[in-house]
């Protein structure tokens, strides 16, 4: 029993825990990404680096603030910076959309005349990131590393392996769940959330009933603005910032959006969950568990994995060509592109 028990710790501290945080991660994500969608009609290619953007800015404030002898103990400073972190990007979103996105919308151009502006946007916002933080990794992360330590966990369980779950991680899963359980708060409850869906769902009608569509696009952005740059900043906390993957998270995001329902917030949060766990399950390598689970004679001699970390990508890609192959509305019936 034991020796299930070990093997149960070392899938949940190398599998379950990692692919709960990165589905966090790639929910927010995703969520921004069916904003828009839902709300503008266009898919907007610019948020892996409004990410990246976000991110940039809380570095910059966390540095600030950190020079200043500013920190919050055991939790990281960046929550501090965060605020402005949000605050900034939305303004850059506003601005965007004022002086590109806005002139396709009074000249009522097609939604593919929004993608091709939204791959302009990504590329100079790419520029703009590098330009203020420079192409290389950077780590921002401080207070305390672990919110459960392997000694603690030792202790408490008396097992051989151990459950170590790090400071980023935990503080991914809360804010996530804060996050999407406010976002739905909103958009169900409030006056301004069921103008938004309305909008969505009929704009010619939304706006017969008085609804001002300058506004709806205007809190669209910032809430894309907010959970863009939560989602960044919570990955680069995670695993640290490096320019490129913010860039490569818009096959996974984008994968995670077509797999739940294009324009589907719910659609979004499960696809991110089923992009990540297929992407951290596949690449793991099982040696360590099978060896806990299989009698010594058959204890395996080689990793036990199916495909390399550098191909977790690859899981997404195939994942996204098979679902719009099967079902192109998504698991819970979005629009199809």
């Amino acid at each position: 029993m034991t020796d299930y028990l070990n093997a149960l710790v070392v899938f949940a501290n190398f599998v379950f825990v990692p692919a709960l945080t990165y589905g966090c991660q790639l929910a927010l994500g995703s969520l921004g990404v069916t904003m828009i969608y839902s709300v503008l009609r266009f898919s907007n290619f610019a948020q892996g680096e409004t990410m990246a953007f976000g991110t940039v800015i809380t570095i910059m404030i966390t540095w600030l603030l950190q020079s200043w002898g500013v920190s919050l103990g055991f939790l990281p400073t960046a929550l501090l910076a965060l605020p402005i972190g949000i605050l900034v990007t939305a303004l850059l979103l506003l601005a965007t959309d004022r002086y590109v996105y806005r002139y396709y919308r009074t000249k009522r151009s097609k939604s593919i005349t929004f993608v091709m502006a939204s791959l302009g946007v990504m590329f100079i916002m790419n520029g703009l990131v590098r330009l203020l933080l420079g192409p290389n990794d950077q780590n921002f992360a401080d207070g305390e590393r672990f919110f459960l330590t392997a000694d603690a966990f030792r202790a408490w369980s008396g097992l051989d392996e151990v459950l170590v779950i790090r400071t980023s991680q935990a503080l991914t899963i809360i804010l996530a769940v804060i996050l999407v359980v406010g976002l739905f708060w909103f958009l169900q409850r409030t006056k301004t959330g069921k103008a938004m869906r309305a909008y969505a769902d009929n704009e010619n009608l939304a706006l017969l009933s008085g609804i001002n569509p300058d506004r709806i696009v205007r809190i669209t952005w910032i809430i894309t603005a907010a959970l863009a740059t939560v989602a960044g900043v919570l990955y680069g906390l995670d695993k640290g910032y490096k320019p490129l993957s913010y860039y490569n998270l818009l096959l996974p995001i984008f994968a995670a959006v077509i797999v739940g329902g294009i324009g589907k917030p719910i659609g979004a949060i499960v696809g991110g969950f089923i992009i990540a766990f297929s992407e951290v399950i596949v690449t793991y390598a099982y040696k360590k568990v099978l060896t806990y689970v299989l009698p010594t004679d058959m204890a395996p001699d080689g990793l036990v994995q199916l495909l390399s970390t550098e191909y977790k990508f690859a899981v997404s890609f195939v994942i996204l060509v098979i679902v719009l192959l099967v079902k192109p509305t998504g698991i819970f019936k979005g629009k199809v592109l």
